[in-house]
């Protein structure tokens, strides 16, 4: 039986088992995937927005090689913390169902089977992707995630959306010889939230017209090698050899619904939850990081979330004392 079991080993995760630790329960952190799964399958090149102390848990400090961090010193950063607070961990071990009981809760994996007083959702959203349902989207030349510019070199590559994913990599397609960069985007704009040292350099570059920007548009085919979309009511359509649609993630609503989490009215389908303690509507569980905005996933980040570990491990502490 253990004290707290948390469900996701991202950098909330991680923060959630150390607190566990230095509270003294007896934790498990079980992880689907990798350590810090999402940052792995981040793009090689990304630069994270956050400076590196924003990105600190456990005391741990972390040194980068220019302010704000790239994925490979997040990675190196996360092993580390890993090992100098020597975590339980249960890598590529997959969840499959739980089931409230008097004592607390049983999991099922697909390794074994687990007990606990409390359970932690640290599960984020990076993995489920925001489909464009429309046809073609399951042809090969389509991408729901970029990782690196080289499959693209030589490729006439439509990027669809404005948001920070979706600049940086047409960004660096355009650099890395991409034969042509086209943007299909819903706004009028890009978006305001793009980081503010690469914004500029996106307008320049659709401005002088090395990445074609079409906004007010909708993809509604893709081809072999053509794309269909419509702007300001008009059907166009473009040459095409790769497309990335980076339209977002959410989290997996599916199984937190099965879970019995209740979630509110608002189109943001956040789950309900209590924000001095972090409990969700399932009396035990508790919600940390981005999973917490629901849809709003720009809302969380690992900078402004940190705290969710301290505060479920205190509500925890005190119950246990209280009985």
């Amino acid at each position: 039986m253990y004290d707290l079991i948390i469900i996701g080993a991202g950098p909330i995760g991680l923060a959630c088992g150390i607190a566990a630790k230095e509270a003294g329960l007896k934790y498990l952190i079980i992880e689907k995937g990798y350590l810090v799964n999402s940052l792995y399958h981040y793009p090689l090149s990304m630069t994270f927005f956050s400076t590196a102390d924003k990105l600190e848990i456990g005391g741990v400090p972390f040194i980068a090689q220019n302010t704000k961090p790239n994925r490979a010193e997040a990675l190196e950063y996360y092993r580390k913390v890993c090992m100098l607070h020597k975590l339980e961990l249960r890598l590529a071990e997959r969840l499959l169902a739980v089931n409230k009981s008097e004592a607390g809760f049983q999991l099922q994996t697909d390794k074994a089977e687990y007990t606990c007083k409390y359970l932690a959702l640290a599960t984020g959203f990076y993995d489920l992707v925001n489909p464009l349902n429309i046809p073609g989207e399951e042809l090969a030349k389509v991408a729901h995630y970029y990782k690196d510019p080289h499959p693209y070199f030589e490729q006439r590559v439509v990027v669809v959306g404005a948001a920070n994913s979706a600049v940086d990599a047409a960004l660096e397609l355009y650099r890395k010889g991409a034969k042509e960069v086209s943007m299909i985007i819903r706004e009028d704009e890009i978006s305001p939230r793009v980081k503010y040292w690469v914004r500029p350099d996106m307008l320049n570059r659709i401005e002088e017209g090395s990445i074609k920007a079409y906004f007010k548009s909708e993809l509604i085919e893709i081809k072999e090698k053509e794309v269909l979309f419509k702007q300001n009511g008009s059907l166009k359509r473009i040459p095409n050899d790769a497309v990335l649609a980076l339209t977002g993630y959410r989290p997996d609503f599916d199984f937190l619904q099965n879970i019995g989490l209740e979630f509110s009215l608002e189109e943001s389908r956040k789950p309900i939850y209590n924000s001095e303690t972090m409990e969700s509507s399932i009396p035990g569980l508790f919600l940390a990081g981005v999973i917490c905005g629901g849809l709003e996933t720009n809302k969380w980040f690992i900078e402004n979330s940190r705290i969710h570990a301290n505060l479920i491990v205190a509500e925890i502490q005190k119950r246990a004392a209280f009985f």
